[in-house]
Formats: C-alpha cells, sequence, structure tokens
C-alpha cells in the first residue's frame, strides 16, 4: 500500500545525511534533524489518524508523517538460533510464554504493550551458560555471515540520509537472559560466567563489524543497553567499570579507524552514574533519554559539554498534559537546538494517552521552533 504522507517534509538546503552529521558535530545546520522514536502497538489501533489511513507500524508512520530519513543496519551478533516462542500456559486473563530468549514470562492475554513479568530465567548456572554458548552463541554459524554486497547495493556511498551501524549490547541483552534480579545475583554469585558471556557479545559484534566496517561508509554507530531504572543502573557500577567499559574500548576502537565518531546507546532509565564510563568506553550519545527517570537534557548536556550529545529527551509524560505544557517544554529545548549536538524527540514510544491533535500540535510546534519556518 502506498503510503500519502500528511505533512510536508520539513524544508531545509541540506539533505538529511548531512544535517544529521553536522548537527551531531556542532557544525552550522539549515534546520534541525527531523524524526520520532515511534508509538505504542495500542496508538495504531486507537489513533483515528492511524487507523483511518492503514498506518498500523513505526515504519509506516515515518513516511505518514514524512520525518527525516535514518537507518541503522544490523547484523546477527546474538544468539543464534533463538529458542521457539511459544505459548506454554494461560489464565484467564493471561498467558505464559516462552520467548525468544528462553524466559517464561507471564504477558496480558490481549497482547497490549506493557512490561512482562518473567517467571523463570534462561540462565541460572555457568552449567546453564556452558550449554547454550556451545549451542546457541557459535561464531562459525553460517546465519552471522553478512551479505555486504547486498549491503552495498541498498545504501550507495552517495545517500543523501545518515546510515548507522548497530553494536549490539554487552549487558543489556544479558539481563534479558538473566532477568534484572538474575543478573544483579550473577554479577556477585558467577562473576567470571558473566564476564564471559560480555565478551561472547563483544566478539560476536566485532566479528560483524570486521565484515562491513571496512566496506560502507557509515555515519554512526548504535547500540541498546537497557540496564538503568528510575533509581539508577541495575548492575553494580565497579562491573560495568571493569567488564563492560573494556570491551566498549574495543569497539570503539574499531569504529575510529573508519572515521566513525559518533555512538548511542539506548539505556532508559537514570543513566547519570554510568554516564562517565559510557563516555570513556567511546559511547557519546544518549538516546532516547528519559527525562521523568533522569533529568531534563540541559542538565547533562551544560555538566559534559560538547563531549556528550543527546537524541531524545522531550517528556512524553508532557505531551499528555496539553498545549500549554507541550509549548513550555519545547521552549527550555530552544537553547539546546541551537548549541548543536541535541535532536529532540519523544524520550521513548508515544504511549496512547497522548491526544492526536495535541501530538499533530506537537509536531507542528517542532518545526515552527526547530525547522526554521
Amino acid at each position: 500500500m502506498e503510503i500519502k504522507p500528511i505533512r510536508e517534509k520539513w524544508k531545509g538546503t541540506m539533505t538529511d545525511r548531512e544535517r544529521f552529521n553536522n548537527q551531531m558535530h556542532y557544525r552550522p545546520i539549515d534546520r534541525c534533524f527531523n524524526m520520532e522514536f515511534g508509538y505504542w502497538n495500542e496508538n495504531f489501533k486507537e489513533w483515528p489518524l492511524f487507523y483511518q489511513n492503514g498506518i498500523t507500524n513505526n515504519q509506516e508512520a515515518d513516511i505518514f508523517f514524512n520525518f527525516d530519513k535514518i537507518v541503522v543496519i544490523s547484523g546477527n551478533v546474538w544468539m543464534s538460533p533463538p529458542f521457539e516462542s511459544k505459548v506454554v500456559g494461560q489464565t484467564d486473563t493471561t498467558k505464559i510464554i516462552m520467548n525468544a530468549d528462553g524466559l517464561l514470562a507471564e504477558v496480558p492475554k490481549d497482547d497490549h504493550d506493557t512490561i512482562p513479568h518473567f517467571i523463570k530465567p534462561t540462565i541460572v548456572t555457568p552449567d546453564d551458560w556452558k550449554k547454550c554458548k556451545e549451542q546457541r552463541f557459535r561464531r562459525d554459524d553460517p546465519s552471522r555471515k553478512v551479505d555486504v554486497e547486498a549491503l552495498k547495493k541498498a545504501h550507495p556511498p552517495d545517500r543523501d540520509y545518515p546510515l548507522g551501524v548497530h553494536c549490539g549490547s554487552m549487558i543489556g541483552k544479558i539481563r534479558d537472559m538473566l532477568t534484572f534480579e538474575g543478573l544483579i545475583y550473577a554479577c556477585y554469585d558467577y562473576p567470571e560466567m558473566v564476564e564471559d558471556m560480555v565478551e561472547t557479545a563483544c566478539v560476536l559484534v566485532e566479528d560483524f563489524l570486521d565484515q562491513v566496517l571496512p566496506h560502507i561508509d557509515f555515519d554512526f554507530a548504535s547500540g541498546w543497553e537497557d540496564i538503568c531504572f528510575k533509581n539508577g543502573p541495575i548492575v553494580p557500577v565497579d562491573f560495568f567499570k571493569n567488564v563492560v567499559v573494556p570491551r566498549y574500548k574495543r569497539i570503539s576502537e574499531k569504529l575510529h579507524q573508519y572515521g566513525i565518531d559518533i555512538w548511542y546507546t539506548d539505556c532508559d532509565g537514570d543513566v547519570r552514574p554510568l554516564l562517565p564510563y559510557f563516555l570513556e568506553g567511546g559511547i557519546n550519545c544518549l538516546f532516547p533519554f528519559e527525562v521523568n527517570s533522569c533529568a531534563h537534557p540541559a542538565e547533562l548536556l551544560n555538566e559534559y559539554g560538547k563531549d556528550l550529545r543527546i537524541m531524545g529527551g522531550v517528556d512524553k509524560m508532557v505531551l499528555a498534559r496539553g498545549r500549554e505544557a507541550i509549548k513550555s517544554y519545547l521552549e527550555s529545548l530552544v537553547p539546546l537546538v541551537e548549541r548543536g549536538g541535541y535532536i529532540p524527540f519523544c524520550d521513548h514510544r508515544c504511549p496512547p494517552n497522548v491526544k492526536p491533535e495535541d501530538y499533530l500540535y506537537y509536531l507542528d510546534l517542532k518545526e515552527e521552533m526547530f525547522g526554521m519556518k
């Protein structure tokens, strides 16, 4: 189905690629890079502007709203093969599933978006990990080989949009396997096992990067480390510093060899205790930067100066409070956009309690304030 955008693309004199690179490097721009992080699944069912126009997912929504284009290439850098996802039991309101990481989880029967209640982790002991590693983390798995020629054809050197290379997860996906509580216990009970898991994750990313970096001109790197919550990190800071950061440094060295000096990671919650170590490891951009769990983006950008970038940081709670609150919050972001190194968008998936008409007002106001109208 062809998607007809309901908004014109923001006017500009630069390509999306030029604009992104300039903005992330504090160089002059024609206007702010225009992007959003996406929406809850419920939005596509509950917002008339989506279901009346046949918009069913975030990729379609990006076209529908005519956002600037940004693309990330990923490789097979995790469990392969994954566990079979299946339903193993149910109650009147919930179902018990085994997910791709092998965890047993209780989720709503109607599949509405929520954090699953995990019942049983994949890995508990070093013996569990040894077996799983041998079966599902083989470096020589044929599915880990990248079709470089197809990627080069899909993303030519003269493209007009920024292209990122995904650098996986050094500890966040391990959290997924062990569960929140399981990771905390394992860091103390089986630190050597957890370090071997981190090393395995790092090596698989390095193998992927070695295949693609020599052949494709990337503009940035991305990652995923969902290891913080509103009270701070869920991993001991010393463990993160001594075990995870050295692996970041190895990946960062490879990226820098090919001119990639922007690396963001997706980590929710209060990242402040880990931020010095992210920066030390080479991760210099936060994404999508949850405000309520952490701070207004100005606080960290002022503290760390041009060593730090932020993508996101528009408080999703504010979007639900109406137009006056939206306008006041966006006004607080104007100096950050003007300084560079900051791209504003909703600080996670936009929830369905935001009124569609207020969301359109938010997009209009963003263009008025940051689109150099």
